[in-house]
């Protein structure tokens, strides 16, 4: 049983945000989230993306504003639940709760904060009629342990960063690489295009476009995929394989959150947004792109303002009667729980003769 006293759905920039503000309160947290990374989107579908809203940062890429907000939050020493899907909740006697994820593992805490974004990201599977067949047989949406591709022949299908960047990654890893895409140009990073180019003219990445895996071949495990090129559709052959690696980007559904009896409207959370995104089961929280209120932007800049009025709610729910009194991290400092401290230099007093 994993104890602390704020459990966060969701590690996207909303969730790790969370962490440093309620570290400020000496509150723990510990993040949930299904992706195999922190990041939620912002790591998964566009890192290399830039975004142009940030405060302070005219322009930051996704992957990069991940990264700072994991450095911000080192400090509070948050832990995480990554690669599994918040799946029940149950209320104890004492108003508490335990959160089990989809593989058996439990998490107890005073607070839950649903962060989760748009949802809990489901990967967007080709029209093949027998792949849930292989799934985990050999076919896997998403790369969580590269190195179960070691010397093994993989076929990624794709057009998009992921693919690109898996393909690379993978083309010193695994002993064959294809790519697979239905069309000629490439809707990624123009460095990862590149590289990708460059990797096949050197014989490292086979590229198959335009063309599309319409079929697997296997009993108990992906031996081969059958790919049909566009320009030939009736024209049909196999690639002997170990893995097939669709990756088509994810799909957002708020998925088991929505049988947690809170109130729902238009696949998000309401919540009160006129005091603390709590939702209508007190303890309970919903804040950024997954909550709903009147005036609602979906923007990052507003969930780190949910966030940090969130956590003051949270406080008072663990620390009842306790005050709390507000102060400026420039005038206070920033302890951490690892033992570090952030201050300000302390003005000299002197005398001026």
């Amino acid at each position: 049983m994993i104890k602390t006293d704020i459990l966060i759905i969701g590690a996207g920039p909303t969730g790790l945000f969370t962490v440093f503000e309620a570290g400020l309160l000496k509150l723990k947290c510990h993040l949930i989230d299904a992706l195999p990374q922190p990041g939620g989107q912002c790591s998964e579908i566009y890192p290399k993306k830039p975004i142009y809203d940030i405060p302070a940062y005219p322009e930051i890429l996704a992957g990069d504003l991940t990264d700072k907000l994991l450095e911000q939050c080192k400090q509070f020493e948050p832990g995480f639940t990554l690669g599994e899907r918040a799946e029940t909740i149950d209320k104890q006697k004492d108003g508490t709760f335990i959160v089990t994820t989809n593989k058996g593992t439990k998490h107890h805490a005073p607070v839950v904060a649903i962060a989760g974004g748009l949802g809990s990201f489901e990967p967007r599977k080709p029209l093949i009629h027998n792949i849930t067949d292989f799934e985990d047989k050999g076919v896997e949406y998403m790369i969580k342990e590269p190195e179960m591709y070691r010397n093994k022949k993989v076929v990624i299908a794709g057009g998009g960063d992921s693919a690109l960047d898996w393909s690379i990654f993978l083309s010193d890893v695994a002993s064959e690489v294809t790519l697979i895409h239905r069309r000629n140009e490439f809707r990624g990073h123009l460095d990862s295009v590149e590289k990708v180019q460059e990797l096949k003219n050197l014989g490292k990445i086979n590229l198959i476009t335009p063309a599309e895996v319409t079929g697997i071949v296997g009993h108990h495990h992906v031996k081969a995929v059958v790919v049909s090129q566009a320009e030939h559709i009736e024209k049909e052959f196999e690639i002997e394989c170990d893995h097939f690696i669709p990756l088509f980007g994810l799909s957002p559904k708020l998925g088991p959150i929505a049988n947690w009896g809170l109130e729902i409207e238009k696949n998000a959370i309401k919540v009160n947004n006129a005091l603390d995104y709590q939702t209508n089961i007190p303890g309970i929280f919903a804040i950024g792109d997954v909550n709903t209120y009147p005036g609602k932007l979906k923007l990052i800049l507003c969930g780190f303002h949910e966030a940090t009025l969130m956590c003051q709610a949270a406080y008072q729910i663990i620390n009842p009667g306790k005050r709390y009194v507000l102060k400026y991290t420039t005038v206070s400092g920033v302890d951490g729980f690892d033992g570090t401290r952030k201050e300000a230099p302390k003005a000299v007093v002197k005398a001026i003769e």
